[in-house]
């Protein structure tokens, strides 16, 4: 059953009360929504840019950061781990020495998450939750954090790639689509489990835009109370994500009112929390939809 609280960092989730927003970091140079923060510009330190990105997110009202330095879009290049420390540790420890909110890291990877966590990140999302690394599931339950376990059947040779709209995913086999997400995602969470780690600490992300076609990742938009159903609190990402561009026939830097009317309908569908790249405008649609489903109006 859902626990009713969870505290990271200094931050108290209170699920069902309010809907929480977690600012993207993309230190990348190839971000599927363009704006990945290693391609800042020649001779800009990606830290020092990160950082100010983070205040604003902070200052816009973001109540955690989740900070990646590996691109998840279709066809994207996979890096080393040496270079994905090389990209986000500088930026974590930043983050931990100057910002009071949590900070979740963005890896699938033990060894980077270790780091991480040593580093002042206090919670580690998955996209490959739990199943791409044997040894990540024990280095959460040693540091006791959470874990974001993410559905996700993404396969490159169901990729399609088209200049102006970006990756999306064809094809995709389900048997039945919400069921399948059901099993596969509780298939994580007994890897959890099995490691240690407590169902308090645990929170599940459905993974729009992750092995799905846009017709796929619509309707498990609509039926998210399904995934909710499970009794653990839901992460949502549908930010800029390519079903909205292939709904709307809009690229990544114009799908903020997509954005907009996913989150405002997947908090309606229990999400708890929505992880987003356009902060500012994404806390006013989350406060309004909370005030209509929850009746939450300030203070936050």
């Amino acid at each position: 059953m859902l626990a009713s609280a969870l505290t990271v960092h200094n931050l108290s989730f209170n699920w069902g009360t309010r809907t929480y927003v977690m600012g993207i970091l993309n230190i990348t140079p190839d971000s599927f929504s363009g704006d990945g923060l290693i391609q800042a510009g020649p001779g800009t330190n990606f830290v020092t840019v990160a950082l100010e990105q983070a205040r604003l997110f902070v200052q816009a009202g973001a109540d955690t950061l989740d900070v990646g330095g590996e691109s998840t879009r279709p066809g994207s290049q996979p890096i080393s781990a040496q270079q994905e420390i090389e990209r986000v540790i500088p930026v974590i420890r930043a983050l931990a020495n100057s910002l009071d909110v949590p900070i979740s890291v963005d890896t699938y990877r033990a060894v980077v998450a270790e780091a991480a966590l040593h580093a002042g990140a206090s919670m580690v999302n998955d996209v490959w939750s739990l199943k791409a690394d044997p040894d990540l599931a024990g280095v959460i339950a040693r540091h006791a954090v959470p874990v974001i376990l993410m559905h996700n059947r993404s396969s490159w040779a169901n990729a399609e790639i088209k200049e102006r709209l970006g990756g999306r995913y064809v094809g995709i086999p389900y048997e039945n689509l919400i069921a399948d997400i059901q099993r596969e995602l509780m298939e994580s969470v007994d890897l959890a489990h099995k490691a240690g780690v407590p169902d308090e600490h645990i929170i599940l992300d459905p993974g729009i835009g992750f092995g799905k076609t846009t017709e796929q990742n619509l309707e498990l938009l609509d039926r998210l109370g399904e995934i909710r159903s499970l009794g653990y609190p839901i992460l949502l990402g549908p930010s800029r994500k390519s079903f909205i561009g292939y709904t709307l026939d809009l690229p990544a830097d114009q799908r903020l009112e997509g954005t907009a009317a996913a989150v405002a309908i997947g908090i309606d569908r229990g999400a708890d929390i929505i992880r987003v790249h356009d902060v500012q405008q994404m806390v006013r649609v989350t406060r309004m939809t909370d005030a209509i489903v929850r009746r939450k109006t300030q203070p936050y």
